[in-house]
């Protein structure tokens, strides 16, 4: 099964995944994952992407798209894979298009978890973080039984700065700037589907299951 996974910061991506990966053995791949492990693998695109990133710069496509190749070349993506956070442009779109025709992996699914802006704003800035031990806190979902304190370390916990919702609103209308092309892009490639992420977890879940096997 090989998925393209899509949706805004805060859509729930990370758990569906972990849910996805369980049920069909295979990677879930991540932009970032893929970054680190590049690096430390010392390939000599994670040396020029390395140079980057320590440069404060962009990492240019050429490269993004060479350690994506890179990786999705490896065993254990011969039966699929979840690939989350690529491509974020069309151009990127078209040059994943080329790289898995090179690897003759054909995408099953796009699929789109979507949740209004004003939830996911509700749902990231009410976001706390403990100082001392990490554990995540809500304010409205999970809060901490005791005043500014956390339940499992007495830590304080405090609302981290990409969190408030100037900062939020702001990636989330990049996010949606960016993405509308894309949708429009794997619409046309019959390959799109949106799920509703405002449902329970396992409800999300299991219409992501029946969007890709076809029920």
């Amino acid at each position: 099964m090989y998925i393209l996974l899509m949706g805004p910061p805060g859509a729930g991506k990370g758990t569906q995944a972990a849910e996805l990966v369980a049920e069909f053995q295979i990677p879930h791949i991540s932009t970032g994952d893929m970054f680190r492990a590049a690096v430390k693998e010392g390939t000599e695109l994670g040396k020029q992407a390395k140079a980057c990133m320590d440069a404060g710069q962009l990492v240019p496509d050429s490269v993004t798209i060479g350690i994506v190749k890179e990786r999705l070349a490896k065993p254990d993506c011969h039966k699929g894979f979840i690939l989350d956070g690529f491509p974020r442009t069309i151009e990127q779109a078209d040059a994943l298009d080329s790289t898995l025709v090179e690897l003759g992996i054909k995408l099953n699914r796009v699929i789109n978890i979507n949740v209004p802006v004003e939830d996911l704003i509700s749902r990231m800035t009410g976001r706390r973080i403990c100082k001392g031990c990490g554990a995540t806190f809500h304010v409205l979902f999970n809060p901490s039984t005791k005043d500014g304190k956390c339940d499992k370390c007495d830590g304080e916990i405090y609302q981290r700065a990409d969190d408030t919702e100037e900062t939020v609103t702001k990636r989330l209308s990049v996010y949606s700037s960016q993405t509308k092309p894309l949708i429009e892009f794997y619409q046309d490639k019959g390959l799109y589907s949106e799920i509703d992420g405002r449902q329970p977890i396992d409800k999300v879940f299991a219409d992501i299951v029946h969007s890709l096997r076809g029920e």
